[in-house]
Parts: structure tokens; C-alpha cells; sequence
């Protein structure tokens, strides 16, 4: 999953890439609200954290603009602590939730949590496919009742995946949302991320669709093996 913050203040915006990253997303960050319009509207993001106080360009205003262009990620907006009037704009403006400063870093990721499967269409954090379980409050992953162990990046596809479960997800598309916009890509390196689940899950809950990319699905009784 791929978070932008925006946020002008560069204390907070170290903790909460520090906290975001740790947390297994890839994060993009903007320190104004014109670079931020900007990456939004030409990045693909599972979820924003918006600053509504930044310079060059409020937050309400970024907000607005992309909602008027059709852009749908969920959006968390910061505002101050007495700030009811900002929260009533950011919401106005299109805005899915709110964080009043000071914040508890477990806040923001917890409601991170939450706008990003619900925008899914899960409502619990655990989400299931056939025999296998992804705990995303706590980055747990299971078949059949047992632990699976998964690098970062392993986890990380995964959990896009079971996001978007029964859906055909490309490689482009894996690749766009769990690297963050510095990192030197390589959509080559999913097959092998692709080909490592297979093997650690140990059943056929992802299928290669030919030429369009990858389908997580419960596995047919008795069926042959996705290729």
C-alpha cells in the first residue's frame, strides 16, 4: 500500500514516514500543498494524510480540486487542536476522516487501517481467503492456523492482493503501490515476490491471468495449480 503525507512541518513529517514505513507502506511526501496536488493527481495512492495548513496551497483547496477530478482515495485530514471550523471545511472539501494534533502515531495508523480496507469494501481488519489469514492491525499472515513468515515486500503484495481480492491486479499496478516514488522499479521483481508466496502459502489462492496479471481467489476443490 502506497500512503502520500503532505504536511509542511518537517519534524512531524519524519515521524510519520518513519512510523508509515515501518508499518510496511511505501510513502511519498510533499511539503507544500502544490507538490502535493501535484503527486496526487498524477500518482496512484491506496490512501492520503493531508495537512490542512500548508503553504502555496491549503489543503482544503488540494482536497477539493481532486475530488472535482474525480480522484476517490481515502483522505485523513490533521487539523488543529481547536480547529472544528477546519475539520467542517476538510469534510466539505471531500475529506473521509480526521486527526487533530497532537496525535498518538497508533491513532493515525490505526485509521489509516480502517480508510484503506474500507475503501476495499472490508469491514474487519482480518481479511480471508480461502485457508488464509491477513491480520492488518497486527501484519499477521496464517494458513490453516498457522503462521507464515513473509519479508516486507512479500507482505506487502500480498496484502494488496488480498485488498483486492477476486479482481485482476497487474504487475504495473503492484509495482505502482508498493514502492514508494523513489525507489528504482522493477516490475520483474514481482513474479519473484509472486513465485515466493506461492511456495511459503502452500495453496493455490493466486492465479496468473495470461497477459493482464494476477487474480487472488479462494482455490477450486481439487483444481490444477495456478501457473
Amino acid at each position: 500500500m502506497r500512503i502520500l503525507v503532505i504536511e509542511d512541518d518537517p519534524d512531524l513529517s519524519r515521524q510519520m514516514k518513519a512510523a508509515l514505513t515501518g508499518a510496511g507502506y511505501a510513502v511519498d511526501h510533499a511539503g507544500d500543498g502544490e507538490e502535493g496536488h501535484y503527486l496526487g493527481d498524477t500518482e496512484p495512492y491506496d490512501a492520503v494524510v493531508l495537512d490542512l495548513g500548508l503553504p502555496v496551497m491549503d489543503g482544503a483547496s488540494v482536497l477539493r480540486n481532486w475530488r472535482q477530478a474525480g480522484k476517490t482515495m481515502p483522505v485523513l485530514i490533521l487539523t488543529a487542536r481547536d480547529g472544528w471550523s477546519e475539520k467542517v471545511s476538510g469534510f466539505d472539501a471531500g475529506a473521509d476522516d480526521y486527526v487533530t494534533k497532537p496525535f498518538r502515531m497508533e491513532e493515525l495508523l490505526a485509521r489509516l487501517r480502517a480508510l484503506i480496507r474500507r475503501a476495499a469494501g472490508h469491514a474487519t481488519p482480518v481479511m480471508e481467503c480461502g485457508p488464509v489469514k491477513l491480520d492488518t492491525a497486527t501484519s499477521r499472515v496464517e494458513v490453516g492456523g498457522q503462521t507464515v513468515k513473509l519479508t516486507a515486500q512479500e507482505f506487502k503484495v500480498l496484502a494488496y492482493l488480498m485488498h483486492h481480492r477476486d479482481k485482476v491486479v497487474s504487475r504495473t499496478q503492484l509495482t505502482e503501490h508498493i514502492y514508494d516514488q523513489d525507489f528504482d522499479r522493477d516490475s520483474n521483481t514481482i513474479e519473484v515476490f509472486i513465485g515466493r508466496l506461492r511456495k511459503k502459502l502452500g495453496v493455490d489462492v493466486i492465479e496468473t491471468v495470461r497477459g493482464l496479471g494476477y487474480r487472488l481467489s479462494e482455490p477450486a476443490a481439487g483444481g490444477p495449480s495456478a501457473g
